[in-house]
């Protein structure tokens, strides 16, 4: 019998579009065969419904993603956890009646940023025993969290940047002491980053302190917890990691590098997903035997530090010296067929669809309840 995966995307955080273009990929490649798939659209304000899975209503058309509609019939998840054996019964509301949706197997959250990559969602499902991909609630929020992030990994003797975290009350009260403290701490250039915020969303690079005023509002805009980080000389690199089966040792990826040109100060949201400037990524990246070792066994060892589940991308800077300092943890990475979770995991010779399905088989195979 196959297998039903309830593939939920969109959301209510600034990655919205973003979600759906990888609902879109997913879509196009999941393995028909052995895969039913319920699709459902998170709205902009939290409705679940039901949306199209034709793939092609999931794409960028003319710069614009795509979004979920408004108005489709509104999925019910389970009135409540479900014993074992018994069946997870997904409902829709159609006119004035609840019907029967689907029996489901796994549900596979392709949600970025808040309110369902933070462990919110994560904490739902665990309360109705619904299992699904990914890091539970406590990896989840961690990671979200950039600031939590680096106390966890600090604790586990992993180097990151160093970095001063302001909040917006504080900002509104002493800016002035908020620079200073700044200053005193950091060298320049600093990046001004959301706390809770992924894609270079309200990320902003500083090279002159009286540039930070516009950077605290740009990063405002998208969470009242900001991160200050002082610049990291080093190339950029990104390694792709999953679980191991069976309680066996995660499995990382040869890393791949992103390179920009000088028309960008970093990679940001329009670099990533609207071709802005130039951007070439390199896989496998041109690194040395001892520095390909070092960057995989920094990204393992943060899997494990933090309580990963599922998959992750770290990425991280590899200085002149060898060093390997972590930038980010991202527990739902990009999924697209051309991000660099994916086109990673393709170049160790798990391709796209197969990818999927190991995502999936993961899930399954985790057992319910506290772990």
């Amino acid at each position: 019998m196959k297998t039903t995966v309830a593939l939920l995307f969109g959301g209510r955080s600034g990655e919205h579009g973003i979600s759906c273009v990888t609902a879109g990929g997913v879509l196009a490649a999941i393995d028909r065969t052995r895969y039913d798939v319920i699709p459902i659209g998170v709205t902009r304000d939290g409705r679940y419904v039901l949306v199209s899975d034709d793939p092609e209503h999931w794409r960028i058309t003319d710069g614009k993603a795509p979004e979920v509609p408004a108005d489709g019939d509104e999925v019910l998840l389970p009135a409540g956890a479900h014993r074992p054996g018994e069946p997870i019964v997904l409902r829709v509301i159609r006119g004035d009646r609840v019907e029967t949706l689907a029996e489901i197997d796994v549900l596979f959250p392709l949600l970025h940023g808040p309110y369902g990559e933070d462990g919110t969602l994560q904490g739902a499902l665990d309360l109705l025993d619904v299992p699904y991909v990914g890091s539970g609630v406590l990896a989840s929020a961690v990671c979200m969290d950039k600031a939590a992030t680096k106390t966890a990994l600090r604790a586990a003797g992993i180097p990151c940047a160093p970095d001063v975290v302001v909040r917006e009350d504080e900002w509104a009260q002493d800016a002035q002491g908020v620079l200073d403290r700044v200053r005193r701490d950091l060298e320049l250039p600093w990046f001004v980053k959301p706390a809770r915020a992924g894609s270079s969303l309200g990320v902003t690079k500083v090279s002159d302190p009286a540039e930070l005023d516009h950077a605290m509002k740009t990063a405002f805009a998208e969470d009242p917890k900001v991160l200050i980080e002082a610049g990291v000389a080093g190339r950029e690199v990104e390694c792709g990691v999953l679980a191991g089966r069976g309680g066996e040792a995660p499995r990382t990826t040869v890393p791949g590098e992103v390179r920009i040109g000088d028309d960008l100060e970093f990679y940001d949201y329009e670099s990533k997903y609207f071709g802005k400037g130039t951007v070439e990524i390199e896989v496998p990246a041109q690194l040395t035997g001892e520095q390909i070792a070092a960057v995989r066994a920094v990204a393992a060892h943060a899997f494990v530090s933090l309580g990963l589940e599922g998959l992750a991308r770290v990425d991280v800077f590899v200085a002149a010296d060898g060093r390997v300092v972590v930038n980010e943890v991202n527990t739902m990475p990009g999924f697209t067929p051309f991000s660099m979770f994916p086109v990673l995991w393709a170049n160790m010779g798990l391709d796209y669809a197969a990818l999927i399905a190991e995502l999936v088989e993961l899930a399954r195979a985790r057992r319910i309840g506290l772990r």
